[in-house]
């Protein structure tokens, strides 16, 4: 048998193709990118098996095991962890702790399929363990600097220009307001971490050792920050990105609006726009009790008229409308608190270019 891989900066690194043979629910707990999940085991065989080891010990769980995955399903299953080790022969495969179910993976490829494939040795806690200390070292050893502005600045647009921006939201899937979900789902914590600490340890390993990102709350949508890298963006310095409010409302007509509209469509087909309509006057309902009663429905007015001009015509120009209204009655207000309150920490404040620029020197001042 091949040995055994533990070198897991290597396989982060150069994102190695990896099979996970946990079970389904297992991996949507939690799981690394483009790792494709070929279980030894269904969730129920699982279940099953966990009950018989509990009451009858190790050796009448493997029995009943062995029952449960034979004949056809056990051949389809061989198959298609021999289609992904011959399309993949650089890859691995892993199960948990890499213990019995990526050890009788192998074998049975071996013995049925005649192909050697590694496993990750210690599988995906030591995977999972790994990527957590990436991310510890990373607050502990690194510099970092927040990036702020008021909503619709275009803040992520900023972020994605440097490299050594961290974007918090492209992990998380999400834009990081009440209004921030996709058409798409969000990732579950755990993958929102290892997508995060991937990131960061490609960037290390080039050398960056300061990283810009935005200034955010806890919670990016349903996904939480490591509560290390938020106790520490409690005192990083700041820089402060500003814009027109004519460009801000654009910005937001563009993202929240027709992109997102477009996003739906291009999932949802023929009910991508009533989902839409939907998924925008939920999230103006999330702030309702923030807004109080008047102002929410002087807003949802607006809103809807504009969603049925949409629909009608295809035109977006109405939503500028609660748009205006949003950010000079809820937003704009809420982040002159902040900017006040975290005044002593902005170093620098200026529109996109001179922000960009700005970041580029620090870094070099740094190296």
């Amino acid at each position: 048998m091949p040995r055994d891989c533990t070198d897991y900066r290597d396989i982060f690194l150069n994102d190695r193709p990896m099979m996970d043979a946990r079970a389904p629910i297992e991996f949507a707990h939690g799981a690394f990118p483009g790792v494709v999940n070929l279980p030894l085991m269904n969730d129920i065989e699982r279940q099953k098996i966990g009950t018989c080891y509990k009451q009858h010990g190790q050796r009448a769980a493997i029995e009943l095991g062995h029952q449960l995955v034979s004949g056809e399903v056990k051949a389809e299953r061989i198959q298609a962890w021999a289609d992904f080790a011959r399309e993949h022969p650089d890859g691995y495969l892993y199960c948990f702790r890499g213990g019995l179910r990526s050890q009788i993976t192998q074998q049975w490829l071996k013995s049925e399929a005649g192909i050697d494939y590694p496993r990750v040795g210690g599988g995906y806690k030591a995977m999972r363990n790994f990527l957590i200390n990436t991310l510890e070292h990373a607050v502990t050893e690194c510099d970092f600097v927040l990036l702020g502005g008021m909503t619709g600045t275009g803040k992520t647009e900023v972020l994605v220009q440097l490299r050594n921006g961290l974007d918090l939201e492209g992990h998380a899937n999400h834009r990081g307001s009440s209004f921030g979900k996709r058409a798409t789902g969000q990732p579950s914590n755990i993958d929102f971490e290892n997508r995060l600490a991937i990131d960061i340890l490609k960037k290390r390993d080039t050398g960056i050792e300061q990283f810009v990102l935005e200034d955010e709350s806890r919670v990016v949508g349903s996904c939480a920050l490591p509560l290390s890298l938020y106790q520490g963006m409690q005192q990083y310095p700041m820089v402060w990105l500003e814009d027109s409010f004519e460009d801000r409302v654009a910005r937001i007509l563009r993202d929240y609006v027709v992109d997102l509209s477009a996003e739906f469509s291009t999932v949802h087909g023929g009910e991508g726009f009533a989902l839409f309509s939907e998924r925008l006057l939920a999230s103006l309902n999330n702030v309702r009790k923030r807004l109080g009663g008047e102002r929410h429905a002087r807003l949802m007015v607006l809103m809807e008229d504009a969603l049925n001009e949409q629909g009608r015509s295809g035109a977006v120009e109405l939503h500028r409308g609660w748009i205006e209204g949003l950010l000079r009655e809820y937003y704009d207000p809420m982040y002159v608190f902040q900017r006040e309150k975290k005044g002593g920490r902005i170093e620098f404040a200026g529109e996109r270019e001179a922000v960009l620029e700005y970041l580029r020197e620090r870094v070099s001042q740094r190296v």
